[in-house]
């Protein structure tokens, strides 16, 4: 079995509203629930999501573009980071999220497919599409 997941999804908010979402801890915690989170969009800087779950690095961020992050989960076995990649595309009331993910424990995909609808894009479709 491949460690990859794909996933296309259309967000009914701008390109802007759906980077600050992902980039801003406020906004973040927001969307999920209440979560802890830190986000610091410069290379290298320091990720921590859903009260420090998961932990990771930000690689990559251009605003309104596209973020990368390496990723951890702290039930993972040591040394097993994954790639998370949203590429964004769109313009001023709709926003095509590319997302990515690549080097998971293969045991995990079918509860991470599942995972990236139930704690992102619905409850990021419902954060954003309210305003």
């Amino acid at each position: 079995m491949k460690r990859i997941i794909t996933q296309e999804v259309t967000i009914h908010s701008d390109p802007n509203s759906v980077y600050a979402a992902l980039t801003d801890p406020k906004k973040f915690s927001g969307f999920t629930g209440g979560a802890e989170a830190e986000i610091d969009t410069k290379v290298g800087g320091k990720v921590s999501l859903f009260d420090g779950k998961i932990t990771g690095t930000t690689l990559e961020c251009i605003p309104d573009k596209r973020l990368i992050q390496a990723w951890r989960a702290g039930n993972w076995d040591e040394g097993i980071i994954s790639l998370v990649k949203f590429e964004l595309s769109g313009e001023d009331s709709k926003t095509l999220v590319r997302f990515e993910h690549v080097g998971f424990p293969v045991d995990e995909k079918e509860h991470l497919e599942a995972g990236w609808h139930k704690m992102y894009w619905e409850p990021l479709k419902a954060f954003l599409e309210k305003s």
